[in-house]
């Protein structure tokens, strides 16, 4: 199967300026404010459904008319570009993006989604709870301009590729895309795999290629962008689990009138919880049925241990490098 390419910058860009951002319409006497949002996926996808009950309990706190907006399937382009938008307070104004896309404007961005963080679902339940990553937060609303809201994520990541990885040896020199935050690459390298960035949308066709033999994702997105056609063996390496802010343009909240405001916050905290309720709880149910359909095969990794202790000497360093040495000490505490 060769995959469709998605809408590029440019084509977000001009889509961007067709749409705009926070619009009203009405006269003064009733003014309906519109917010857009902005999905890679469809209706099904945790990220999506997450932005859509975000819209729902907006509109059930506020009370009064407003419109939303979701451009889904990546019709304003990628998340990237959803956080470029919405630090420039144009375009899209809430999106669930990556923090590695954030590591443009807050170094300490990526730190929120690193791998080996986490030790389980449980732990990363209480750290979300604790709102330990509030310091990280504000960093990234002072430098970007964009607002966490809300909290979503939960899907366990594991490497997909075109031969079974079992062991440390397996993965030795391993031709691995990863995302662009400089430490996925480290952490990859230290394990010693080959790392390289390269866009979400070309992944499919690299691999096809043979430019890469793997990827990483979680569950959601190994079915929704049907990596499995490519990379049908799916190495249970658990080596991170996703943490995906539901982000909030700060340009548009300022705009907003007050309660409006105190309705985007609650809605955003419960909408968040909501997403991670929805991803970790679909997790393993969609890589059964895609493993009972045939599509994948799922190998047990054996070397999740040895594969921390190289990793681990790389988190900590990067934790010291961005200032977060507290929140790091914090997050293995809880």
């Amino acid at each position: 199967m060769q995959r469709r390419s998605f809408i590029g910058a440019a084509s977000a860009t001009a889509a961007a300026s067709a749409f705009g951002t926070f619009g009203i319409i009405g006269r003064a006497q009733a003014q309906t404010i519109t917010l857009n949002g902005a999905s890679q996926f469809d209706d099904s996808h945790p990220f999506t459904m997450a932005m859509q009950r975000f819209a729902d309990l907006v509109k059930k706190y506020y009370g009064k008319p407003i419109e939303f907006v979701i451009h889904k399937n990546s019709a304003l382009g990628l998340e990237k570009q959803y956080v470029e938008y919405m630090a420039q307070g144009r375009a899209v104004d809430f999106a669930v993006a990556s923090p590695a896309h954030m590591s443009t404007f807050s170094r300490s961005a990526p730190f929120i989604d690193a791998p080996f963080i986490f030790r389980d679902l449980a732990h990363w339940n209480k750290v979300l709870d604790q709102d330990l990553f509030k310091p990280i937060a504000d960093d990234i609303a002072a430098k970007a301009g964009v607002m966490l809201i809300g909290y979503g994520g939960g899907g366990v990541r594991n490497i997909f590729a075109t031969r079974p990885l079992a062991t440390l040896a397996d993965i030795k020199g391993l031709k691995i895309r990863v995302q662009g935050a400089p430490i996925w690459s480290r952490t990859f390298a230290a394990a010693g795999m080959a790392p390289t960035v390269i866009a979400y949308s070309e992944v499919y066709n690299a691999i096809q290629n043979r430019v890469i033999e793997a990827g990483e994702n979680e569950a959601a997105g190994v079915e929704q962008m049907k990596f499995f056609e490519v990379a049908p063996q799916l190495s249970l390496t658990q080596h991170a689990i996703t943490v995906r802010p539901l982000c909030f343009s700060s340009k548009t909240f300022a705009r907003l009138p007050k309660d409006l405001q105190d309705a985007v916050i609650r809605a955003g905290k419960e909408a968040g919880t909501y997403g991670r309720e929805v991803e970790s709880g679909g997790d393993g149910k969609r890589l059964d049925a895609l493993e009972s359909a045939g599509k994948l095969k799922r190998v047990p990794f054996q070397d999740r241990a040895a594969m921390k202790k190289l990793v681990d000497p790389i988190m900590a360093a990067y934790a010291k490098e961005i200032g977060a040495e507290e929140i790091f000490a914090k997050i293995n505490a809880a």
